[in-house]
């Protein structure tokens, strides 16, 4: 299965830049390509056949599928700006998500202390996915599952990933757990109240209402969330550890220790001067490492293997510490304390791949130019920022950008 539990990470779409975009792929384009789709699907038949999917189920999932042509302009017009992460999460850990979140909480607190003491992931962590992904059952998406895979199967930029999904989607309808007709998601093939992609259904749901079906789809969220947190388990939840903990440095810090790379226990880095926000050094819950995810002048975490767990589900920083805080504020923790540097933006992906340009032009090499902000790129930045004389925080902000113009 793929490294996260949905196909891709992207946060939201800036509302114009994704109506302005749902444009670009000129109709006559996609409908021209429609017209092979019949085809394909009597090609991929002989294919989930020779997988195990028996003919009869088969088409009786296939019976009225269509192409979906909005999926196609979703898949190919995915905008390359992006929120940054406080934008993100003021949106992802509101106050009303966390009322509603504490008010689900209060619905299912019986089943979610059930699923915790079998699985021994924290009730409050399997309700904040629950909330990130699906608003806490209130919207799971309604497209049909095998049509949109289908579709992206055929016509995708991953075809090869959306056809196996296909067929693991088939598989679970062969099984019994659903029909085609109420296997529904998002447009990319999620489904259900904690949107599984179906590998990862079928690796890791659970029946826990044991009634023989492993139903993440209906209104009734006792399945979906104990198979969030056998997904959890699985990729070693440790219990009773933080995911982390918002702390503040202290004057003179090395920046370059705030890397994820580097590990140390709580009371190693107290003795550095990093605190909690109350002063207080930090338990020795496990090796952690110090996470800056918007530079010096953001907020700072100090962040726990639990931390690594969560990004299994979605390997987005901004999504693992809004999972994170949404627990804690679920808990009855207040908001993140640290300042936001609000006056900038987060790099476009052009943006991006400039900088890397121009570092490597400047001799730090980024080990090439894709517009990820990988390992080798945060140290080429670090090397940079040390010998202009910045702090080495590894951060990709508009102001190096600036600097190296």
């Amino acid at each position: 299965m793929s490294r996260s539990l949905r196909p891709e990470t992207r946060p939201d779409l800036r509302p114009a830049v994704a109506a302005a975009l749902a444009e670009a792929v000129a109709p006559d384009t996609i409908a021209d390509e429609a017209r092979g789709f019949p085809g394909w699907i009597a090609g991929f038949r002989g294919r989930a056949l020779a997988q195990g999917i028996a003919p009869g189920v088969f088409d009786r999932a296939f019976e009225g599928v269509t192409f979906q042509a909005d999926v196609i302009r979703r898949d190919r017009n995915q905008s390359e700006f992006v929120k940054p992460i406080w934008d993100y999460l003021d949106s992802a850990v509101s106050e009303t998500r966390v009322q509603n979140g504490r008010a689900a909480l209060a619905q299912y607190g019986a089943v979610l202390t059930r699923i915790e003491a079998r699985y021994g992931v924290d009730k409050e962590i399997v309700a904040a996915i629950w909330g990130m992904e699906t608003s806490y059952g209130s919207y799971r998406g309604s497209a049909p599952i095998v049509d949109s895979l289908a579709t992206l199967a055929y016509d995708g930029r991953r075809a090869a990933f959306f056809e196996t999904q296909l067929v693991d989607a088939l598989k679970i309808i062969q099984a019994g757990d659903t029909d085609a007709r109420h296997m529904t998601g998002s447009w990319a093939g999620a489904m259900g109240h904690t949107q599984f992609m179906p590998s990862s259904y079928l690796a890791h749901a659970v029946d826990f209402t044991g009634d023989g079906r492993r139903d993440i789809w209906s209104d009734d969220p006792t399945d979906a969330l104990a198979s969030t947190a056998a997904y959890l388990a699985h990729f070693g939840w440790t219990k009773g550890q933080p995911w982390g903990v918002e702390v503040q440095l202290p004057r003179g810090f090395d920046h370059r220790l705030a890397d994820r790379s580097v590990k140390r226990m709580p009371s190693d880095w107290a003795r550095l001067g990093v605190r909690d926000m109350g002063g207080r050094a930090v338990r020795d819950y496990g090796r952690a490492a110090i996470l800056l995810p918007a530079g010096a002048r953001g907020a700072a975490f100090m962040v726990f293997d639990n931390f690594r767990v969560i990004e299994r589900y979605n390997p987005a920083d901004a999504y693992v510490i809004g999972v994170g805080h949404l627990a804690d504020r679920l808990k009855g923790g207040g908001p993140i304390r640290g300042a936001w540097p609000r006056d900038d933006r987060a790099l476009a992906s052009a943006e991006r791949k400039e900088l890397q340009e121009r570092l490597t032009r400047a001799g730090f090499d980024t080990n090439g130019v894709d517009g990820r902000i990988g390992p080798d790129t945060v140290s080429a930045l670090r090397a940079y920022q040390s010998a202009v004389g910045l702090i080495p925080d590894g951060y990709a902000s508009m102001a190096v950008l600036r600097r190296l113009r």
